[in-house]
């Protein structure tokens, strides 16, 4: 069989992704020099406490706009530490996408949408409710 690859038989490493090394360096605590995903996570973990304590539609605002930050520091920054998970692509792919679509749903959520989308009506007379 002329011209299969033959795979190594052990796996020695893998390279991390590009943009993942500490955005400061090793003379700073583990937070300040993972301080890119510490400030994700800190916003992220406020707009829970808002949506568990207050109105759930500004917590949840607020963690979709933690994803959006998430994205636009991978984005722009050289180096974020753990907040690199693949590709620079990737990784602002996803967060831009599960960002947007958290704060749509959250905006059209019932009772009393902040956003009305007609597509939603039509759902939901397929599926047999009526509309308001």
């Amino acid at each position: 069989m002329a011209g299969l690859r033959r795979l190594p038989g052990r796996t020695t490493s893998t390279n991390p992704p590009e943009g993942a090394a500490p955005a400061l360096d090793r003379s700073h605590s583990l937070p300040v020099r993972q301080w890119p995903i510490t400030l994700v996570m800190a916003v992220a973990g406020l707009g829970l406490l808002i949506t568990w304590t207050g109105p759930f539609r500004v917590g949840l605002l607020t963690v979709g706009a933690s994803l959006l930050v998430a994205a636009v520091l991978r984005l722009v920054l050289p180096e974020v530490g753990m907040l690199a998970v693949r590709s620079r692509f990737t990784d602002v792919s996803v967060l831009v996408v599960l960002g947007g679509l958290i704060i749509v749903l959250t905006l059209v959520a019932q009772p009393d949408p902040w956003l009305r989308l007609p597509l939603l009506d039509n759902i939901g007379r397929l599926i047999g409710r009526p509309a308001h």
